[in-house]
């Protein structure tokens, strides 16, 4: 899941490392995909076959991710329209949506005009 995903990816940073592996899959691809886009990450390869894939992440430094939310848990779902996303961080950092054209970040989806669930913020 996304949520174990962010964790690892900011205990990585935290720790000086400069890559790990974790468990993939499509959802934390499009996660990824933003993360490398916002430039938190620096890059990402999947490696393994189908029921063994991992993704090998590469970590930019140890300030890379300062800090992370988490809207969206198991037992609370947040959605929002896209008219009420905010800017994190006064645009240093990124909200990141569920929306039914896929997974995008706020500015993105404010601009196809489609709401969502709200996953987490990240600066």
């Amino acid at each position: 899941m996304y949520i174990d995903l962010l964790i690892k990816i900011k205990n990585a940073a935290m720790a000086k490392q400069k890559s790990f592996k974790t468990s993939f899959n499509k959802m934390d691809k499009a996660v990824l995909e933003i993360l490398k886009k916002h430039k938190f990450i620096s890059g990402f390869e999947v490696k393994g076959k189908s029921p063994k894939k991992y993704a090998e992440i590469e970590i930019i430094g140890s300030r890379a991710i300062d800090g992370l939310r988490i809207l969206s848990k198991p037992s609370r779902r947040l959605y929002a329209p896209y008219k009420d996303f905010r800017r994190v961080k006064s645009g240093f950092g990124a909200l990141i949506v569920s929306t039914p054209k896929g997974i995008m970040d706020a500015r993105t989806a404010r601009k196809e005009k489609v709401g969502g669930q709200l996953l987490f913020e990240i600066w």
